[in-house]
């Protein structure tokens, strides 16, 4: 199996530039859009707050998903560079990666045995209940290969 470097990591899986900028890009686009409707047609005043607010959220996650960190899978967990840790090996039940499942594009979810804290981080990974997403704006080969090496580090424990 594949060995840690000298920092414990065993791989380590960055956003694609291009698929960040697309996401961004399309976000930034959609909010737009939908604010300038409120002030080219004004349409009800309900319609208009419900206008604004979806928006200033697709600008809200546009800027949120710009600040994205790159995964790293150590030999004890999977965590972002920042060191929030987004599951523990030893929590991990089970990777699905099939047509199926219900997972992020080009990604994977990891069921937990445990229930963890709700997070998201935009076009990267979300956490719910027992269940970590990872994917998005990551390559699918990489998120491919991440997915195959935890199973693999799994069956090895167990």
């Amino acid at each position: 199996m594949f060995e840690p470097d000298a920092d414990g990591v065993l791989l380590r899986m960055a956003p694609s530039p291009a698929r960040r900028f697309v996401a961004m890009t399309l976000l930034v686009v959609f909010g737009a859009l939908l604010i300038y409707l409120v002030f080219s047609d004004p349409p009800s005043l309900i319609l208009s707050v419900a206008l604004i607010a979806m928006g200033a959220a697709a600008l809200w996650t546009a800027v949120r998903m710009q600040r994205s960190v790159p995964l790293v899978l150590t030999v004890d967990a999977l965590s972002d560079a920042e060191g929030r840790v987004l599951a523990r090996l030893a929590d991990i039940r089970k990777v699905e990666r099939g047509t199926f499942a219900i997972k992020p594009s080009n990604g994977f979810v990891l069921l937990l045995h445990t229930r963890n804290g709700r997070v998201w981080v935009p076009g990267q990974w979300w956490r719910l209940g027992k269940r970590v997403g990872v994917g998005g704006i990551f390559s699918g080969t990489e998120a491919k290969f991440m997915a195959d090496l935890i199973a693999m580090r799994i069956a090895a424990s167990n």
